[in-house]
């Protein structure tokens, strides 16, 4: 996959574009790329359903760890995380390819 071709959608959050491949508003059920420059991250958020994460590029930290190219990570309705691309030396901006089932909720500041 050619990650530099894909036509990424600018977000709110600095650091964060974002490539929908499928979306259901109705549903919330989200199948989407999401790119987070080195030392960026998503705002804290809450999962409405499940979350399935594959990590393609670089890699991401959030409280239940590290995630690393080639990992999976899969986080239950309810849960709550806020990932931040792994930054550094040589550090990539990572990239994942994220299946949402019923959506997210932005945490409240």
């Amino acid at each position: 996959m050619d990650l530099a071709a894909i036509p990424w959608k600018t977000t709110r959050h600095p650091g964060v574009g974002i490539w929908f491949y499928a979306a259901d508003r109705a549903s919330g059920r989200t199948l989407a790329l999401i790119r987070m420059e080195p030392g960026c991250g998503y705002p804290r958020h809450k999962h409405r359903g499940e979350e399935r994460l594959l990590v393609l590029q670089g890699g991401y930290r959030d409280e239940a760890g590290e995630h690393r190219a080639g990992a999976f990570a899969s986080y239950e309705d309810g849960s709550e995380h806020a990932p931040v691309a792994l930054a550094g030396p040589g550090a990539v901006p990572c990239v994942l390819l994220a299946l949402a089932h019923e959506g997210i909720l932005l945490a409240e500041r």
